[in-house]
């Protein structure tokens, strides 16, 4: 070995010596294995030493060998003689070379200033002052973040050294929809996981003052702040108006209310109360039951086993077929065919083509175009079948003030009841209050015979329980005594109100065959012979017959 500096030995596993015609390395045998030396480590070691040009493939192969002899792989180097000092006196020790030029690069947006090498005119690692005065000179002042920095100078690859705030922009409005539009048409599941195929939710329902919506404001957006120290402004979010329509209010600034009872249609744009349902087509497999809080239009009929119930009028355009129908007002274009399973119910009135083994109950007037037969009619106070045939004939027909038709009866002599001078509901009413008030008193006795019994027992000797039971014997008689006054005074007003039913009539502008059976006020005629063009009343306490 000449006089001349060297880096490295055989203990480091690796040699570069300085000779006056060149640098050379020797790689000793298994430095790779034993030392943990690799071609990257190489590369540093030698820009550690000023050494920049030199044959890459050249060196990969000698550490590939690791043959223990000394290979060229550069020219010589130009040394200073205090480098040449150092190097001879330090052999661990390395030159220094120019620091890799700094490039801070900021983002478009002006959120992030990296920090990137430029090593062509030199590769030594920067300083974190260097860094700081780096990003200076670009005005970077926000967000710098010194543990990054040191972290980042370790290695010649790029850094993010300050990073900004970004601007949140603020929420925008919204509607928060206290329904869900998406149970429509399915069907209703029990607590037992059964399900209801007539009941598809067809419809959703909203009473009156039920909360639809809530508007949800927008938000104020938070400003944020780039690595320049400038604030960027924030966008607010977006208002949205509240969404009402038809039969909505607007309660305070962001609630929707209805503002009547009915079905919830929503556009989008526009949530509304719907008062009337329009089924397009027949109620049955495709429907299930109709059970609707407002009025409801079906431009088909109700088939056998269905079941269509509402608060508002009910208009059918075809007809009723062993079904049920209520609502206040029922129309129905076609015919009710009763199948001795169905039955129409009104509040107000009936209105329809026929009836066949129907049960018909309408708590002020019955219409009926063409003919009833074989079905029971209840109306509070007029039944009218004038209209075609105007035929009633067979069943049962019960009005509180008037019933007209054409014909009564037939000449087969089907027998054919009719009745008037009671209100059937009022009849009916009067019926279930006199029998509620007969349990009443039944049990109210039989209440007041066990505490007389037990009074005279010494219930001090009895066991908790039993007492509890007396208590709660002793307890339940007020308000069955309440009730039985209520009762009481009710059954005098129904009496009253039927008392006063004294001008019922019977009236057929055609006949009234014989077969007929004719009660008016409860006196009862059995009609014997036809009668044509009469009106039958009650005149001193014995049904009469006058002209139509």
């Amino acid at each position: 070995m000449g006089d001349y500096p060297i880096v490295g030995g055989a203990e480091a596993g690796y040699m570069f010596e300085f000779r006056p015609d060149g640098i050379y390395l020797t790689i000793y045998p298994n430095a790779a294995e034993t030392l943990m030396i690799d071609l990257s480590d190489m590369h540093q070691i030698l820009r550690g030493c000023g050494i920049l040009d030199y044959d890459v493939g050249l060196l990969a192969r000698i550490m590939k060998e690791a043959d223990g002899k000394a290979h060229k792989i550069s020219e010589p180097i130009e040394l200073s003689e205090e480098d040449l000092e150092r190097l001879m006196t330090e052999p661990e020790a390395q030159i220094d070379e120019p620091y890799a030029k700094l490039i801070v690069e900021i983002s478009r947006d002006r959120l992030k200033a990296t920090i990137k090498y430029d090593t062509r005119n030199g590769s030594r690692l920067p300083t974190k002052e260097m860094v700081l005065e780096a990003l200076e000179q670009k005005r970077v002042k926000y967000g710098i973040d010194e543990d990054l920095i040191e972290e980042g100078i370790k290695a010649l690859v790029p850094f993010v050294a300050a990073e900004g705030k970004p601007a949140i922009p603020g929420e925008n409005a919204y509607i928060d929809r206290k329904f869900d539009l998406g149970v429509k048409g399915r069907p209703v599941v029990d607590q037992y996981d059964r399900v209801d195929y007539k009941n598809l939710n067809l419809f959703v329902l909203a009473k009156k003052n039920e909360t639809l919506a809530i508007r949800i404001p927008q938000t104020q957006g938070k400003p944020g702040i780039n690595v320049f120290g400038d604030k960027i402004p924030a966008l607010n979010g977006r208002p949205i108006p509240i969404p009402q329509g038809k039969n909505t209010a607007v309660v305070g600034e962001h609630q929707l209310i209805a503002t009547i009872n009915g079905q919830i249609v929503d556009s989008g744009n526009r949530i509304s109360i719907d008062p009337r349902l329009e089924i397009k087509g027949s109620v049955g497999v495709g429907t299930g039951d109709i059970d609707f809080d407002g009025s409801v239009e079906i431009s088909g009929s109700v088939k056998q086993g269905f079941s269509v119930k509402a608060t508002g009028d009910v208009e059918i355009k075809g007809s009723v077929s062993g079904a049920e129908v209520s609502g206040r007002n029922v129309i129905i274009s076609g015919g009710i065919t009763g199948a001795n399973r169905g039955k129409v119910y009104a509040k107000e009135d009936v209105r329809c083509a026929f009836t066949e083994n129907a049960v018909v109950e309408a708590g002020r007037d019955i219409y009926i175009a063409d003919a009833a037969l074989h079905s029971t009619l209840r109306a509070g106070k007029t039944i009218i079948v004038e209209d075609k045939r105007g035929q009633i004939t067979g069943g049962l027909s019960i009005a509180g003030e008037e019933i007209r038709a054409k014909v009564i009866g037939n000449q087969a002599y089907v027998v054919t009841r009719v009745s008037v001078g009671v209100d059937p509901s009022l009849q009916r009413e009067y019926n279930e209050v006199c029998k509620e008030y007969k349990d009443l008193k039944k049990r109210l006795m039989q209440i007041t015979q066990m505490l007389e019994t037990l009074g005279k027992i010494d219930i001090t000797r009895l066991p908790q329980e039993r007492i509890d039971q007396i208590n709660t014997l002793t307890r339940s008689q007020f308000p069955i005594a309440g009730k039985i006054k209520r009762d009481e005074k009710r059954i005098l007003e129904l009496e009253e109100q039927l008392a006063e039913m004294k001008n019922g009539r019977v009236r057929a502008s055609d006949c009234i065959y014989s077969g007929s059976r004719i009660s008016i006020n409860s006196v009862v005629k059995n009609v014997q012979k036809d009668y044509k063009h009469c009106t039958m009343y009650l005149e001193d306490g014995e049904v009469v017959l006058g002209p139509y």
